[in-house]
């Protein structure tokens, strides 16, 4: 299957100072919303869902991509969009 890449890569940091994470795909952010990710709300719940439907085939790349910042925004650890 191709990988859906965002248009922009979204920077995120999920611990360390030193880690930032640049998620360029909607593989790239499922995979990190599901193993990598502490904070649990309705915004990651959104982002999961949303990266899924990309995956389907359901809804465009961009679709997940704006869930995923939001959900960042939320968990307060983006660093750049």
């Amino acid at each position: 299957m191709k990988t859906k890449r965002f248009h922009r890569p979204v920077i995120i940091q999920l611990g360390r100072i030193d880690r930032d994470r640049v998620v360029t795909s909607v593989d790239d952010a499922g995979r990190i919303l599901l193993s990598d990710w502490q904070h649990e709300d309705e915004e990651r719940q959104r982002a999961m869902s949303a990266c899924l439907a990309v995956i389907k085939g359901e809804q465009p790349a961009s679709f997940a991509r704006r869930a995923f910042v939001e959900a960042a925004k939320s968990a307060r650890v983006l660093l750049s969009e």
